[in-house]
């Protein structure tokens, strides 16, 4: 194991990822903690809401969610919000003490129809001081450029899990695609927000490997989510079991290890876990929230606990 650096790599080895995964937990956390505070105010908590904009009938099969149309869940789909009720969610959203609206559609890519009504959308939420990010599948060179000539801050495209482990996740799809979108959101000076879900079954390896795909891209994403799998009825990973917490806090550590200036997002599941899990979670280096009572289509904590929380904790939110 090398010796504590605040060097950026983007050079990461499975075998040095895992053997972080092996550390004695007080020792993961420490150089965690370590780098975090080099590189960020320890007591600072990005906080960003959610909104989704477009609901399920996706084309796409990954087997985690449910807005998939292979799988029948109690979702009901919806289609795109229109502009002004985006804004007024946008709006609420800052009252509330977001510094950050995202916004969801559940689609393979952006249809042309629409793409213009996303543009508009953008150019409104910028002028209300928002950062913006929106997730909308995958893009090309031509939609990742009109996205940023409308101001957008940042797009969401999570790997998910290992290119190994995909397979059993998504077919639709292929793992070198989602690393398509990524290379033309960062070719095109967006900030990128992505990350992945732990909870699928995978193992420890993939969750290295995936982190390594992140770490070891050509620049860090500036967001990383991490993600407990909630497990939806009427889905391929309905029955899941739960992740241990222990687990979900060295994956937290690792990536702030292997990517010690991007902000790491405590992301879905936070509505399951206890106050000291969260706490923990911030000591390993998450510093950034989805903050709002729900995420695309499942529950989120509720907005006066979180409050309290950072509260209790003597955290502040900051703008990034």
């Amino acid at each position: 194991m090398q010796n504590q650096s605040t060097e950026i790599r983007h050079d990461w080895q499975l075998t040095e990822i895992l053997q972080l995964f092996t550390l004695p937990f007080n020792e993961l956390i420490f150089k965690a903690q370590t780098l975090h505070r080099h590189y960020f105010n320890p007591n600072e908590i990005q906080l960003s809401s959610l909104l989704n904009i477009k609901t399920g009938k996706c084309s796409e099969d990954c087997a985690y969610c449910s807005q998939s149309a292979h799988f029948k869940t109690a979702l009901e789909s919806e289609p795109l919000m229109p502009t002004e009720a985006i804004v007024a969610a946008a709006k609420q959203a800052k009252a509330k003490g977001a510094t950050r609206f995202c916004m969801g559609a559940a689609w393979r890519s952006p249809k042309i129809k629409d793409f213009t009504q996303l543009l508009e959308v953008i150019i409104a939420i910028k002028q209300l001081e928002l950062e913006t990010c929106m997730t909308l599948g995958m893009l090309n060179a031509t939609q990742a450029q009109q996205l940023k000539a409308a101001g957008l801050d940042y797009y969401n495209h999570n790997l998910d899990t290992s290119s190994d482990y995909y397979k059993n996740i998504v077919t639709t799809h292929s793992y070198q695609e989602r690393l398509d979108t990524l290379a033309e959101v960062q070719k095109a000076n967006i900030k990128l927000c992505c990350g992945g879900i732990i909870g699928m079954g995978e193992s420890v390896e993939d969750r290295a490997d995936l982190l390594r795909h992140l770490a070891n891209l050509p620049k860090h994403p500036e967001s990383v989510p991490i993600n407990l799998l909630i497990p939806i009825a009427g889905t391929p990973l309905e029955n899941s079991q739960a992740v241990d917490s222990f687990d979900l806090v060295r994956c937290i550590a690792v990536a702030r290890i292997l990517m010690p200036t991007s902000y790491v997002r405590l992301s879905a599941g936070r509505s399951e876990m206890a106050d000291t899990l969260q706490a923990l979670c911030f000591l390993a280096g998450a510093n950034s929230i989805f903050y709002g009572d729900k995420l695309l289509t499942t529950n989120n904590a509720e907005i006066t606990h979180d409050k309290q929380l950072l509260d209790r904790l003597g955290l502040n939110s900051t703008v990034q």
